[in-house]
């Protein structure tokens, strides 16, 4: 039997995360997630991943943490052997309007957002250049398409994947490594509970939300069948920006 391709998706405990890692896991993907805090949602995930037959195990550390982010992935690639898929997913927000913003709040989403994507694929694209190939696919948002207000900080790490990914593509194609992002849009998950549905739908051409498996397909794609795409951003929002 052929080896197991590997992915490696950070914040994969629960929504957008959990979603891709089960996907990539069905096309017969090992898995290795990483999470910040919930044991449950993790060890549940876990559980999941490895009744599809798979190789799969997380990894509990904080991802702003550059040294956290170094030693993990380490470990990752002593269990697993190598990384075929990065999927930078973790992240979070912390909302308020921007004369109002704290400093904490603010270097609290580029540090998880923005920073945790730098200290992850740092690691990574040593081995997927020693092999010549691989997947990098950075979990933007609409926010770093067009702005949101009450949401500066987390507008501008997700911009900033955007301006990474793009640059990573021209620095690593030439390795046969493709780096694209995806901008969700209102994707049901904890993030989005308080939300208006009703109210956010009517600007939405699809005229619903979307569900983390739509995101997750769209990962599958970019791992598995976009094989000439590159420095791309997809958008997978319903036509909420066009």
């Amino acid at each position: 039997m052929a080896e197991n391709k590997v992915a490696l998706i950070t914040g994969a405990s629960r929504g957008i995360g959990r979603a891709c890692a089960l996907e990539l896991a069905r096309s017969g993907y090992d898995v290795a997630i990483t999470y910040a805090g919930n044991d449950e949602a993790a060890n549940k995930t876990v559980e999941d991943l490895k009744a599809l037959n798979i190789k799969a195990k997380a990894y509990k550390f904080d991802v702003s943490n550059k040294d956290a982010c170094e030693k993990a992935a380490g470990e990752i690639l002593a269990e697993f052997g190598k990384i075929d898929v990065l999927v930078n997913n973790a992240g979070i927000t912390r909302d308020g309007l921007f004369m109002r913003m704290s400093a904490d709040n603010w270097e609290a989403v580029i540090n998880t957002n923005l920073n945790s994507a730098f200290y992850m694929t740092n690691p990574v694209i040593k081995t997927m250049i020693k092999q010549r190939s691989g997947c990098i696919v950075n979990m933007s948002s609409i926010a770093g398409r067009m702005g949101n207000a009450g949401q500066a900080n987390y507008s501008s790490a997700k911009a900033g994947l955007i301006g990474f990914t793009k640059a990573l593509a021209k620095e690593l194609g030439s390795r046969n490594i493709r780096v694209n992002a995806i901008a969700p849009g209102f994707i049901q998950t904890d993030m989005t509970k308080g939300l208006d549905a009703e109210k956010i739908t009517e600007h939405i051409p699809l005229r619903r939300l979307g569900q983390p498996e739509d995101i997750a397909k769209t990962v599958k794609f970019l791992a598995e069948d976009a094989t000439y795409i590159t420095g791309q951003v997809i958008g997978v929002d319903g036509g909420l920006v066009i």
